[in-house]
């Protein structure tokens, strides 16, 4: 049993230090030659006018929050389907409760106006 754990825990190592060797070998070998042209602000290849701190509305970031709740949930549902048969009765019910939570959480994002694009 310990085995398996083990396992589990080498992969999360190798999981961690895997990036981090990614980025420290890439800051030790790239180039460092900055000019003025390369720490330029731009974006979609325009050069930027005005401030860079623009302010997004609010709506934005809870329909993306929304998007992501939503989306995660669902994906709890796969393994449920998958093992259904062996599991019965009982894991109907639990997954019964856990959309009726989703639609509790739905319901009440549709009563406060946030699923509007405005």
């Amino acid at each position: 049993m310990l085995n398996h754990y083990a396992f589990v825990g080498l992969f999360g190592v190798v999981a961690i230090l895997f990036p981090v060797a990614a980025l420290v070998v890439g800051a030790l070998a790239g180039p460092r030659r900055p000019t003025p042209a390369k720490r330029a602000r731009y974006e979609c290849g325009l050069v930027s006018q005005g401030e860079s701190w623009v302010q997004l509305r609010v709506q934005y970031y809870i329909y993306a929050l929304l998007f992501l709740v939503f989306d995660v949930e669902t994906v709890f549902l796969y393994p449920w389907a998958a093992a259904y048969g062996q599991l019965g009765l009982f894991a109907l019910v639990e997954a019964v409760i856990f959309l009726g939570i989703l639609v509790v959480g739905l319901a009440y994002a549709w009563t406060h106006g946030d699923l509007q694009w405005r």
